[in-house]
């Protein structure tokens, strides 16, 4: 039985230097106190991952290609412009900040202006994706970033974090004045929506027909399990190590020293490590975004999702173009890569619900659509990041 599979590249597609750089900054600000909202994120991307894996199973089909199937006349038109509209505009931000995530590591390890950096990190992105054999580096940049993860981890334990304030601040729901955008910031950068996509695509491209349906759900739901749950681990041990080294000390964390939450273990080589562990969680994830968009965006329009096809490079082509041009403008590096996961926040509701809804079509999936369970968590999370998303936009005015 596998234990581990394409939840794998999706736990590693989210720990990208969004989530290192929005841990890092919930921990170094706050402390513990957005535990809670870690543990939330997780839960909601099991539940959320599991169903597009699903889906993807039983169909044999993608999100956006089973929610395209479930409208027609303008309730169509409107849904694909809302899908593709949703992912275009959050992929970009998020290809945006996973640009300037290993920009920002290349420029602390090299030098050089972080632009340069974006641009040539961006065509790099394009060229794997056009010769269409990025999957050998893929795995290698996976082994880094998985590698980064386990320094996360072993610092965690040698730093010796206080475990009673952790476990007060699973518990405590607080939201501390000034933090709502990095709680929806930890949302979006674990609850990624473009995964949701991803995931399907990949899993119903791979199933194979003579495998029992039962055992490939079971071993879905494992996998997700497994994955997501070390993805969570790593996430925690992150925003532990910068509570431990910056809110502990009342250190201010900024671009410059974020690096040193690692030093109880690598000591004067942990800018180097921090540097191109972010360098490899950025170019990963700005290989996987793209993609993602593709598979969004051609599935809902009904177009070709082939690798070779025009239109399906079309769009991958257009997300780093965007992402490039917005990681371009001089933007303070930490808040740019906070904006991008703020934005997936504020956008994950809607791809949730229409996700939910294609889950609920019980002529799609028959006995394997969406009991009680998986809506009543999927509606909660729905909910709450919209009321949090609603709440910050309301306080600026």
């Amino acid at each position: 039985m596998k234990k581990f599979g394409p939840a794998l590249l999706i736990a590693a597609a989210f720990i990208g230097p969004g989530t290192v750089t929005t841990a890092s900054i919930a921990g170094g600000k706050y402390g513990y106190a957005l535990v809670w909202a870690l543990l939330f994120s997780v839960i909601a991307t099991f539940v959320l991952q599991e169903m597009a894996s699903r889906l993807g199973i039983v169909t044999g089909k993608g999100l956006a290609e089973a929610i395209r199937e479930q409208f027609t006349g303008i309730s169509r038109v409107l849904t694909i412009v809302l899908v593709t509209g949703a992912i275009g505009i959050g992929n970009a931000a998020y290809q945006s900040g996973n640009l300037t995530g290993a920009a920002l590591g290349l420029t602390n390890v090299v030098g050089a202006r972080i632009e340069v950096w974006v641009l040539i990190i961006g065509t790099l992105a394009a060229i794997l994706l056009f010769i269409g054999r990025y999957q050998l580096i893929e795995r290698a940049l996976i082994a880094l970033v998985m590698l980064m993860s386990l320094v996360f981890i072993m610092t965690f334990i040698m730093a010796k974090p206080d475990l009673g304030q952790m476990f007060s601040g699973l518990f405590s729901l607080d939201i501390p004045t000034g933090s709502i955008l990095t709680v929806i910031a930890l949302v979006g950068t674990t609850v990624v929506p473009y995964n949701l996509f991803l995931h399907a695509s990949i899993v119903a491209s791979q199933r194979q027909v003579d495998e029992p349906l039962s055992t490939a759900l079971r071993d879905n739901r494992i996998d997700a399990g497994l994955s997501i749950g070390l993805g969570g681990l790593v996430t925690l041990a992150i925003l532990s190590c910068a509570a431990t080294a910056f809110f502990a000390t009342q250190t201010q964390i900024n671009a410059s020293n974020i690096a040193t939450q690692l030093e109880p273990l690598l000591g004067g080589y942990a800018n180097t490590f921090f540097a191109i562990g972010l360098f490899s969680a950025g170019l990963t994830s700005s290989i996987t975004a793209p993609l993602a968009a593709a598979y969004a965006v051609t599935g809902a329009l009904g177009w070709s999702s082939s690798l070779q096809d025009k239109r399906f490079k079309m769009v991958w082509l257009t997300v780093i173009i965007v992402g490039v041009a917005f990681a371009s403008l001089g933007i303070k590096p930490l808040a740019a890569i906070l904006f991008a996961q703020a934005a997936n926040g504020l956008l994950l509701p809607i791809i949730a619900l229409f996700l939910i809804w294609t889950m609920n079509n019980k002529s799609l999936l028959k006995e394997h659509a969406n009991g009680w369970l998986a809506n009543s968590i999927g509606g909660l999370m729905v909910l709450s990041v919209s009321l949090l998303g609603f709440y910050k936009l309301f306080s600026l005015f």
